[in-house]
């Protein structure tokens, strides 16, 4: 990786020698994501509606992969729930993805899982990449979040209404021993999952495996909710 000129495009050498422009599916800083000259992983896609075939997959700044596309966080974590291997969020017979939510209390907005179907109430889950290396800790956001904020807000509701609500911080590096919010990045939000936590809203930090061609659900780890 050459550069990020803009927040959506990275410039990437190829093996070959060639300079690409390559998508980057990451609206965040990517901050301790990326240098000039790390590998990364890239995939291509054709198709004639694209506007640049290649897109960013994972970056490797010496620790291991990192994966920096948000939209696959989701899909992993969805699969692992669907396979029961994140114990809180297993035994419901239906699984739902961007499902578009209106609690009382709070503004309509979409929800990235909803589960249902089991002996525990209906579970309305939020999925969050988590990058962001410091220290022993990984963080987030790694740029201020309103939608962050608008995300917790809704799990709330949804509590209040009866039902689960569970933030899952989907921790995409290998290094760090636990996850703490951003306070110095973003303490609005740090604030907001304080408050979430207080009203019961469940929050998971689980890792995600890099295997040399896939990405699977890894061990949950420990919380850190405390001010620095």
């Amino acid at each position: 990786m050459l550069a990020r000129p803009n927040r959506f495009v990275a410039e990437i050498e190829l093996s070959t020698g060639e300079r690409v422009q390559a998508h980057v599916p990451n609206t965040g800083t990517l901050l301790t994501c990326w240098t000039p000259g790390a590998p990364v992983q890239l995939t291509r896609d054709d198709k004639p509606s694209r506007k640049l075939a290649w897109t960013l997959e994972r970056v490797d700044m010496g620790g291991g992969w990192i994966g920096v596309n948000t939209l696959r966080p989701n899909q992993v974590m969805a699969e692992g729930i669907a396979a029961g291997a994140i114990a809180e969020l297993a035994g419901y017979r239906r699984l739902r993805r961007e499902l578009a939510v209106a609690l009382a209390g709070c503004a309509p907005g979409r929800i990235d899982i909803a589960l249902d179907g089991g002996s525990r109430p209906p579970a309305l889950v939020e999925v969050k990449n988590v990058t962001l290396l410091d220290g022993a800790y990984l963080r987030f956001p790694d740029a201020k979040t309103e939608r962050g904020r608008k995300h917790l807000k809704l799990l709330a509701a949804a509590v209040a209404a009866g039902q689960r609500g569970v933030m899952l911080f989907a921790l995409n590096r290998a290094e760090g021993a636990c996850f703490a919010p951003a306070w110095d990045i973003d303490p609005k939000y740090g604030e907001a999952l304080l408050n979430a936590a207080a009203a019961g809203v469940e929050l998971l930090a689980v890792r995600l495996r890099h295997e040399p061609e896939a990405m699977t659900v890894g061990e949950a780890v420990v919380l850190d909710l405390g001010r620095p």
